[in-house]
């Protein structure tokens, strides 16, 4: 499983710097769609300004992964633009090389997720989490040095 974690962070890094940083090429390399409904969802985007933004956080959790750094918090950050892409790839631009960037695209998020399922589960699986309004950076439960329980 390390062999492929590696290999799946690696080609999804370098496929979203590649992807963040087209948009801000002067060559005209951003993809547009081929169809009317994926062109109209890319305009839409860039017009409003938010294709930016999105471009902006692609490189920085390409930047992240490819550095293996944070990879908890950039594996789920990434959730939302997967799904975005998945959708554009299925239901905006439907064809052969679309499915396979889409699914690819999924299963390397997938894969970047699967080794810190420990980190995600107790927020899943929590219908009612515990609060805590204390000042402290751990857990609630865990008596530290600078912590008071109250």
């Amino acid at each position: 499983m390390r062999i492929i974690y590696h290999a799946s962070r690696w080609i999804f890094g370098l496929w979203y710097l590649f992807s963040g940083a087209e948009y801000f090429t002067p060559f005209d390399l951003q993809p547009l769609g081929n169809t009317p409904l994926g062109q109209e969802f890319t305009l839409a985007l860039i017009h409003s300004g938010l294709f930016a933004w999105i471009k902006v956080i692609e490189i920085a959790i390409a930047v992240l992964v490819l550095a293996d750094r944070m990879m908890p918090l950039v594996a789920v950050a990434a959730v939302p633009l997967t799904a975005v892409i998945a959708y554009w790839n299925f239901a905006l631009e439907w064809g052969a090389i679309e499915a396979i960037f889409g699914t690819l695209t999924v299963v390397f998020n997938a894969v970047l997720l699967w080794p810190y399922r420990a980190y995600y589960l107790p927020a899943i699986t929590a219908w009612r989490g515990r609060r805590d309004f204390g000042a402290s950076l751990a857990p609630p439960g865990i008596d530290t040095i600078t912590s008071v329980n109250v």
